[in-house]
Parts: structure tokens; C-alpha cells; sequence
């Protein structure tokens, strides 16, 4: 696979590439300037998984406050830096971790320069990204519109200009809202390049659209043993982000651990609140890292059969549901009791 051959690369206390464990990422949608507030959604991101956080630095005032907030956090740091090269250097000073830059819109190749020295003063890592939105004229011109081949000249051509100051600790990301083409840009680079990739789709929208886009456009890619660390870009609080990454990883089995929960769709014979129990047994497994399936049947008639392939299951009654182990039903409980009935059976589960 490809994961296996990309170069590995230190970001913090994560290591990436090479074929070690897929990274989950989101991004911070805090003012970076207001510390309290930034560490705070930081913490929990990461206490739902986030391995990789990264911040918005607009303002020298933002790449300040990062040398507080990375006193408070335990998770690395990447620094997004547009147009700006001197807000690039004062976030590696103040401690980022990686810093995220497009060559393009830095400037001159002095200015890149100036960042590429600190960065290889301090060995630390730079995400070259590409945004289909932020293609140069030329390439624009060469292709006649976006393309992907288009997405991975501009791409390699940045690495270039990096390589040739003499500094190839490199990540390279290359987004595109289009999700076609934006898988057919990462097989591409795939073949042209070693460097670690960031793979998601970028501005894919809202938590429907977006986790739809997002499962399909990284799915197609991760399935080809491609990327090595990924985001799934949601106009939601980025929470909903990490949930979703999991659950993508988790399904191509690139990644273990965490309960999974399956749940019919409900029919004419649903005599309980399928949909809310649903959600409840959702969030309420969340917090358990048991790599086991708990399914949540909406009837007695075919919830022991269908529920026969999890761990655990629950299957509603008229005012009443069973609790279900291996497809077999182990005792019948009031409804207003199957969530706590099943949550005991958490408690004390031993694989």
C-alpha cells in the first residue's frame, strides 16, 4: 500500500507515515487569540478523539497565544498561516507543532525561505496545502479549469520550491469540495510522491452533506491505502467531526476499539421510541472503549434474529424490550428501563 512506503514524519508527540496509524484531525472554530475559549474546545475534541488540532493564526496576536495554549493542552499543534509569512515564524517560535502554509500565497521565494529556515532550525514539519479554490492562474490557464492533474502540479510544484531550500520535512495536503476530483487528485500524487498526505474533502457542508461527501470521498481514497491522516471538514461544531473520522476508519478497518452501534429502521411494528433510544444508546456507548456491536431493535418480532451478529442488543416491546446477548434473549425489562438495563451490561462486560 502506499500508507506503507510514505515517508515518516514527528509532529508533537505523534508520529506519522509509514504505515502507522491513520490520525484524526479537526480544526478549532474559536478566536486562537481567546485562550481559555480555544483550550477549552481543544480538550474536547480531544477527549473524543482528536490526535491533531489545528488552529486559525490570522493575527500576531493569535500566534502568540500559542505558546499559552500549548501549556494547557497535550495533543500537537498545527499553526494555519495564510499570506503572512512572519505570522508563520512567530507560531513555530511560540511552540506550534507543525505549521500549515500555501508557498503560494506567502509570497516571494525570500519570504518562503525565511519560514523554511526556522523551520529546519527547529525540525518542525510543513503542511503544504493546495485548495482547489486557490489554484494559480497559470495552472488555471494550462488546464482551461479546476482540474485534478491541475490540483497536483500546484502541489508538487510548492514541494519543489521547498526541496529546494534544502527541507523535506513535508506533509502535503491537496483539497477540493469536489469529491471525484478530489479522489482522482490523490491517486494521482500518490504515485508522484512519498510524503505523508492530509486527506479530506474540503467545505463539504453540513452534518448531512457533509458526512455523506465526506464518508464517500475518503472512503474511495483510505480503501486504495491512501492518507495518513485525514479531517472530515463539517459546518458543525468540529465534535461532530471526530465522532464521524472514528466512525469512517472504524468501518474501512483501519481502525479498532470503540463500540458500534447498529439499529433498524423502524416499520409499522415500532411500539417504543426507536429513533430517541437510538440516539441515547449512541451517546451513552461513547464513553466505553469496548470493540464490541450493540444493536438497538425496534420490535420482539425479529430484534433476537437481527441482533444475533452483536455483542449486546436491545429489542422494544409495547411498554416493555428484551436484552439480548450472542442472539439470545436474557431477560425482558420495562421500557423506561432498557437503557440502564443495557448500560449495566457495559459496565460489567468482559470480552
Amino acid at each position: 500500500m502506499y500508507r506503507d512506503n510514505t515517508k515518516v514524519i514527528r509532529i508533537g508527540n505523534k508520529v506519522i507515515g509509514g504505515g502507522n496509524p491513520i490520525m484524526i484531525q479537526s480544526m478549532t472554530n474559536t478566536k486562537t487569540e481567546d485562550v481559555e475559549a480555544t483550550v477549552a474546545q481543544i480538550k474536547e475534541l480531544e477527549a473524543s478523539g482528536c490526535d491533531i488540532i489545528r488552529c486559525a493564526v490570522p493575527t500576531m496576536e493569535a500566534a502568540k497565544a500559542i505558546a499559552e495554549i500549548k501549556k494547557q493542552i497535550s495533543i500537537p499543534l498545527v499553526a494555519d498561516i495564510h499570506f503572512d509569512y512572519r505570522l508563520a515564524i512567530a507560531a513555530m517560535e511560540n511552540g506550534a507543532d507543525k505549521i500549515r502554509i500555501n508557498p503560494g500565497n506567502i509570497g516571494s521565494v525570500d519570504k518562503v525561505k525565511a519560514v523554511v529556515e526556522v523551520a529546519k532550525a527547529k525540525n518542525i514539519p510543513i503542511r503544504v496545502g493546495v485548495n482547489s479554490g486557490s489554484l494559480e492562474k497559470d495552472i488555471l490557464e494550462k488546464y482551461g479549469k479546476v482540474t485534478a492533474e491541475g490540483l497536483v502540479e500546484s502541489a508538487l510544484d510548492k514541494v519543489k520550491t521547498i526541496e529546494d531550500l534544502g527541507y523535506d520535512n513535508l506533509v502535503i495536503s491537496i483539497k477540493s469540495s469536489d469529491v471525484m476530483m478530489c479522489v482522482k487528485a490523490h491517486e494521482l500524487i500518490a504515485t508522484k510522491t512519498n510524503y505523508p498526505l492530509h486527506v479530506g474533502i474540503t467545505e463539504s457542508g453540513t452534518v448531512t452533506s457533509g458526512n455523506i461527501k465526506s464518508a464517500i470521498g475518503l472512503g474511495l481514497i483510505l480503501n486504495q491505502g491512501i492518507g495518513d491522516t485525514i479531517r472530515v471538514s463539517l459546518t458543525d461544531n468540529p465534535v461532530e467531526e471526530i465522532a464521524s473520522a472514528k466512525l469512517i476508519l472504524k468501518t474501512l478497518g483501519l481502525r479498532k476499539g470503540g463500540i458500534s452501534v447498529v439499529s433498524c429502521p423502524t416499520c409499522g411494528r415500532t411500539q417504543i421510541d426507536l429513533i430517541g433510544l437510538a440516539k441515547q444508546v449512541e451517546k451513552m456507548v461513547s464513553k466505553y472503549d469496548l470493540d464490541i456491536k450493540v444493536a438497538v431493535m425496534g420490535c420482539v418480532v425479529n430484534g433476537p434474529g437481527e441482533a444475533r451478529e452483536a455483542d449486546l442488543g436491545i429489542a422494544g416491546g409495547k411498554g416493555e424490550g428484551l436484552l439480548i446477548k450472542k442472539g439470545e434473549i436474557v431477560k425482558r425489562v420495562p421500557e423506561n428501563e432498557l437503557l440502564n438495563t443495557l448500560e449495566k451490561e457495559l459496565k460489567n462486560w468482559r470480552n
